[in-house]
């Protein structure tokens, strides 16, 4: 069920108050049955899928509990194998099984192992990480084991960060499903006002930013120069603003009902680094990967120094990347976000000796426009459907750049089928200002969310944004049911 559907605004109408109306002790019941129908409308038959897992995590955290000593690491190595193999199984094995047949056939032989036309489940990635930070948390002794099966099972199985998360922690979900929620008015409308915002980012302006983006990176070969520039700038703010769109009508939903999940975007093209974009960018997975992965190889590799760190960086990132996706563009995204991690950490003296040489006012700019740049350079590789694609797009980005631009001023009919495409000019200029929109509003929210913020204005200024919110969604909005980005993870 997309959020971005009638049949989620029907689902949430139904399933928020019914949940306050029932005695509390019921309610888990409720919003188990609601998450299992919302997960079910995408492909029914994969809820046995993430049924088995969650039968599989939940006696492995009871076992490891009880355990000791080598017996109480085999459970928890037995809940990985399960996780991972589920997820290596149905978004891997394809990847896999075409890599050995190329290296079959440059040794002259022939792959004998099929490809299997399975789809991926919806969300796997997402789900199958947090049904994985349980048992080590448990197994670690940061988490009492949940002896509550249904509290288990929706804590994996949540409906609103259940598909592209954000990717919750034991700590922080697992007691609020114990909890007894009052209603709230309060929360209740900066929850809706959060939906509404991450519905606008979504269908306003991702949405609309995807017409171009969409079609350049699916046919690159048709265009070069200034179509591929603007396409790949368009890109960097459709997928933030599809993504922290999602974050923000899980949080908001959650919020409505007296949920509190993690923040999972804070402005993250605010960043001066690439390490602080990581700090800043989809941060339940960022953490996820500090926590489970990169924190553990530098631990286990601390002779080594400072390469331990470079180490751990590189495995930590390639494995970044091939969670995005079962794919070459995605590892190659990724490693590239590792070296240049590593490149800041290097030159990390130089770096602040210059800062106090520039001052800041040229400094700050210069540095955010830097890490924007290399990220719309990786964001190619991430959007891009094949490698050789993606080097086509760089390799032409500049191809005639001068004589476009003066095509574009000098000739109408350049001006159509070169910037505009197929969308017309108005669309177009439309984007633009949308993007704009959407920096000066972060500009003024930098320190706060925009639910709170429209709390603390009056009440004839706050309801004129809701219904200019609710206007500019109807008139400005796609209505293309097109998936979130991150769905396909």
């Amino acid at each position: 069920m997309l959020f971005n559907s009638f049949a989620f605004l029907v689902f949430f109408i139904i399933v928020t108050p019914v949940y306050f109306l029932l005695p509390h002790k019921y309610r888990w019941v409720w919003l188990l049955a609601a998450s299992c129908y919302f997960y079910m409308a995408f492909v029914p038959v994969y809820i046995i899928v993430l049924g088995g897992t969650i039968i599989i995590d939940y006696f492995a955290g009871i076992w490891i509990a009880k355990s000791e000593g080598k017996r109480r690491k085999l459970f928890l190595v037995l809940s990985l194998i399960s996780n991972i193999g589920v997820l290596a199984f149905f978004k891997y094995f394809n990847f896999l099984n075409g890599n050995l047949e190329i290296l079959l056939h440059g040794v002259g032989y022939q792959n004998p192992v099929p490809y299997l036309s399975i789809i991926l489940p919806i969300g796997l990635s997402f789900h199958t990480f947090q049904a994985m930070s349980y048992t080590i948390e448990v197994y670690r002794g940061n988490q009492q084991t949940e002896k509550h099966f249904g509290i288990y099972a929706l804590y994996v199985m949540f409906y609103p960060q259940l598909v592209a998360g954000p990717i919750e922690r034991p700590q922080n979900m697992l007691h609020q499903f114990h909890e007894k929620h009052q209603f709230d008015y309060n929360s209740l409308k900066s929850g809706i006002a959060l939906m509404a915002w991450g519905l606008f980012k979504k269908m306003v302006i991702a949405d609309r930013l995807g017409l171009f983006v969409n079609q350049v990176y699916d046919n690159p070969h048709q265009y070069q120069g200034i179509s591929l520039i603007i396409a790949t700038f368009f890109f960097a703010f459709q997928i933030y603003c599809d993504f922290s769109g999602y974050s923000d009508i899980a949080l908001g939903a959650a919020r409505t009902m007296g949920f509190k999940l993690m923040l999972n975007f804070n402005y993250p093209f605010v960043s001066t680094t690439i390490g602080e974009y990581w700090r800043r960018w989809h941060i339940s997975l960022s953490t996820w990967f500090n926590d489970y992965i990169y924190t553990p190889l530098t631990v286990a590799k601390r002779d080594w120094g400072m390469y331990a760190v470079y180490y751990a960086l590189l495995i930590t990132f390639f494995i970044s990347g091939l969670w995005h996706g079962a794919a070459w563009t995605f590892v190659i995204w990724g490693t590239l976000h590792g070296i240049a991690i590593i490149f800041e950490i290097i030159f990390r003296k130089q770096r602040k000796k210059l800062s106090k040489k520039i001052h800041a006012s040229i400094y700050l700019p210069l540095s955010r426009f830097i890490v924007f740049c290399f990220l719309c350079f990786t964001w190619i590789f991430f959007r891009a459907n094949s490698v050789s694609d993606a080097f086509y797009v760089i390799s032409h980005l500049f191809t005639n750049f001068g004589s476009q631009i003066n095509e574009i001023v000098q000739n109408k009919d350049a001006r159509n089928s070169l910037v505009y495409l197929s969308q017309g000019q108005g669309v177009f200029i439309l984007s633009i200002l949308l993007v704009v929109f959407l920096e000066i509003i972060q500009k003024i929210l930098r320190k706060t969310n925009i639910a709170d913020w429209v709390y603390q204005r009056p009440k004839l200024v706050r309801y004129s944004i809701y219904y200019i919110m609710i206007f500019s969604i109807l008139a400005l909005g796609i209505y293309s049911k097109a998936r979130f980005i991150y769905f396909q993870f």
